[in-house]
């Protein structure tokens, strides 16, 4: 199901970042210029989240567990 949707949750992740980076360098949102303020906007901020959680599995499953070695006894 995650590869299915992995492109979609990757553009959602960018869409986050660009839209940080323009608010802290220009100081405006780009994606209350975009969609309103309100419920558009929310609903799209909510998508981004979505988006960005759809990786912690990824990312969990990638990190190196530290401390954890295979002891023979």
């Amino acid at each position: 199901l995650m590869n299915r949707f992995e492109p979609v949750a990757l553009l959602l992740v960018i869409l986050g970042g660009v839209s940080g980076a323009v608010a802290v360098l220009f100081d405006t949102n780009i994606i209350t210029s975009v969609v309103g303020t309100g419920t558009g906007a929310d609903v799209v901020y909510v998508l981004i989240g979505l988006g960005a959680l759809m990786f912690v599995p990824k990312l969990i499953s990638e990190l190196p567990v530290v401390g954890h070695h295979d002891r023979h006894a």
